[in-house]
């Protein structure tokens, strides 16, 4: 059974046991409904205390069952709790762990709540796309200051219960969960003819709210979440808990809720839900293999991206050796490090006493031969292939045997290097995003030597350090780059025939992202990609590129660091201007190639660039890189900046069809020069 009943001193303990959240799907639903049915027709009992097993009250809803007809069979979560507001017995919660989204539901159902310190509390549905839709936004607030109601509900944000031991929602509070069920027994006891029985339902929402209240919050929302409908409805739910009465509320909940449940908006959110769980599956893994020990870490290159990587080991607790051969590169990195924590303090996201822990976990040496202990190595040295051999080739001389020899190349060849190496089965690819301590993402990439334990140890280790890890195979820009350059070469194309920088970034930030190609690459450095594309012409003189953004780079138009690249920029000001010079540039590059500019819409530069995603995905599994269409999805929402409204760019193109999108890439691949690369 997935509940269970026992009766002690008159109390009934009901008893929610379906590990590992105790998820309320059908069959709990069901076993709940039946004991609590059975303890209010059983003369012996007095009140009814409702628990969890381990460390879980309750984490809501099924993830197994998510989706399915089962999430709605009777009795329904909604039903289940009209069920026990109508008992005539008393139902205390005894919260003896994390109390999320319908747990907190069915927690704020009971008549009373008795609650340990440290408990996760939250009503998280708006991360997919939806609200809580069992009462949740009129029941918290007749408990709970409307303030905490917005953040908690709109954000799903967790809060623990510390933070709300002085709001009613709690009626008694223990120190440890060695207390909870005797004090939950006894506080049932004590009210047990307590009449009438005290229902969330029956107290007045008193809450200090100004007209201004729910105005406020709607438009703060619009400057975070306007391409979000739900937190949206959420305010709008909250409003109604105080504007109309009890039933009246749940039924303006309902039909926001079904509203939302069917929007693309919930749809894709609970799409990247679901992507986010299968990426952590490894098909040919066996999951008993042991992992490799990780206490010490080594970084090579003491440039943005080894520092920002240094960082994110410490943050985990890791030590750290910053390798920078250049005493003023190695200065300037450690500096950068302390500024970013020290940021961090002055914004209250740290205590000055964790920044420096976190500083002196990071120590700046000058030698292979400091370094020859630490149980992980990440190369993040200049993207060049001869370079990168170099260093691998002294980590191989100098690192202890067992040690994982990792490269934070985001295109290069891994077999290449890791067959520089007398121990290719110790080199893997850990390609982090810039900034490396803030971008979610990491590739981890298998090259066909990659022994089994480090690929496991690597994927562990991106939990530890907080990083969403997907698995990526050997190809020049693996996942996420490969497919950049298709979509880079579209937004170039588009110039060639008719459009200007702003044009094209102005069209794909209002689809979502948050940062067009144009400025995307004048922040990164226009630099950076000539360089890529020269390496790759010269493996591929065939290859089919627009001249464009070499002849911007002739011109030393490198981008933001040099006040000028696809816009024109000023000092101390990030903002992009257009630039005439830019934009004669294009006219003349187009007259030179004979292509006739004309009036492109919207519409085509969005489909373009995000098919064009969309495909080189497609041929990525097809060549086996990645294992999964929703593994793509989540590279690029957490590494690329695609709108997660959008779901991703697979996503995308499945809910066009593809046979839509064949449709749409045979139309555009005659539109311009010929080209038939795109297929």
């Amino acid at each position: 059974m997935t509940a269970s009943l026992a009766i002690q001193d008159h109390i009934a303990i009901i008893t929610i046991n379906n590990p590992p959240v105790n998820g309320l799907g059908h069959a709990t639903r069901t076993a709940i409904s039946e004991h609590l049915r059975a303890a209010e027709n059983n003369s012996d009992v007095i009140a009814i205390v409702l628990t969890g097993t381990g460390k879980v009250f309750s984490g809501g809803a099924d993830i197994k069952e998510f989706g399915t007809d089962k999430t709605y069979a009777e009795p329904s979560l909604p039903s289940l709790l009209v069920q026990m507001d109508v008992c005539n017995k008393p139902i205390i919660a005894a919260l003896n762990g994390v109390c999320m989204g319908g747990g907190l539901e069915l927690a704020l159902a009971c008549h009373y709540r008795v609650a340990t310190s440290a408990i996760q509390i939250a009503l998280p549905e708006v991360k997919l796309g939806l609200l809580p839709g069992a009462g949740g936004t009129q029941r918290l607030p007749r408990l709970v200051d409307m303030k905490t109601c917005l953040d908690m509900i709109c954000s799903g944000r967790s809060y623990y219960s510390d933070q709300l031991v002085e709001t009613k929602l709690f009626d008694a509070f223990v120190p440890t969960t060695t207390q909870l069920l005797q004090t939950a027994i006894d506080f049932a006891d004590k009210v047990a003819s307590v009449r009438p029985i005290l229902r969330v339902r029956d107290l007045i929402a008193n809450q200090t709210i100004t007209p201004e209240t729910f105005a406020t919050a709607r438009a703060n929302l619009q400057k975070k979440s306007k391409h979000l409908p739900a937190p949206f409805a959420c305010v709008d739910a909250l409003e109604a808990s105080v504007k109309l009465d009890f039933d009246l509320g749940i039924q303006t909940e309902r039909q926001l809720f079904q509203q939302l449940l069917q929007s693309p908006e919930s749809r894709a959110l609970r799409h990247i839900f679901m992507a986010e769980r299968a990426a952590g599956k490894i098909a040919d893994i066996d999951a008993s293999t042991p992992l490799r020990a990780i206490n010490s870490v080594a970084i090579i290159g003491a440039g943005t991206m080894g520092t920002g990587i240094a960082m994110n080991f410490a943050n985990a607790g890791l030590p750290v050796r910053l390798l920078d051969l250049q005493e003023a590169s190695l200065t300037r990195g450690l500096a950068r490090i302390r500024e970013q924590y020290q940021a961090a303090v002055n914004k209250g996201k740290l205590t000055q006493n964790e920044c420096e822990q976190r500083c002196n976990l990071i120590v700046g040496v000058h030698s292979y031969d400091d370094i020859t202990e630490v149980d992980l190595v990440v190369e993040a040295v200049f993207e060049d292939l001869a370079v990168k051999k170099n260093v691998f080739e002294q980590l191989d001389q100098t690192m202890k045997p067992g040690a994982i020899l990792a490269s934070n190349t985001s295109t290069l060849d891994l077999n290449e290097i890791a067959m520089v190496t007398k121990r290719p089965q110790d080199v893997i690819g850990l390609h982090f995003f810039s900034p490396a301590n803030i971008m979610e993402l990491l590739e981890v990439v298998r090259t066909k030597y990659t022994a089994t334990d480090v690929l496991v140890t690597c994927f562990s280790l991106a939990k530890k350090i907080k990083k969403t890890a997907i698995i990526a195979g050997v190809c020049d820009g693996f996942i996420g780059n490969r497919m950049l350059e298709q979509y880079t070469k579209q937004a170039a194309f588009l110039l060639e025939e008719g459009c200007t920088p702003q044009q094209v970034d102005h069209a794909i930030e209002a689809f979502g992202f948050a940062m067009g190609p144009f400025r995307m690459n004048d922040l990164a450095g226009n630099d950076i990609s000539w360089a890529i594309r020269k390496r790759r012409i010269a493996a591929n003189p065939n290859a089919i590129y627009s001249k464009l953004g070499d002849r911007l780079c002739e011109m030393g138009r490198f981008g933001q660091k040099t006040q000028a690249g696809w816009y024109d920029y000023q000092a101390n000001d990030r903002t992009a201007y257009s630039s005439d010079i830019v934009n004669q540039m294009i006219r003349s590059h187009a007259q030179d190639l004979g292509v006739s500019q004309r009036q492109i819409s919207d519409e085509e530069i969005v489909q373009r660039l995000v098919l064009a995603l969309a495909n080189e995905g497609r041929k990525i599994l097809r060549d086996g890189i990645a294992a999964r269409a929703s593994d793509i999805d989540l590279v690029y929402l957490k590494g690329y900046g695609f709108p997660i409204h959008r779901g991703g760019p697979m996503y995308f193109a499945e809910s066009l069809g593809w046979e839509k999108v064949d449709q749409l890439l045979q139309q555009f691949q005659r539109g311009h020069r010929g080209q038939t690369w795109i297929l």
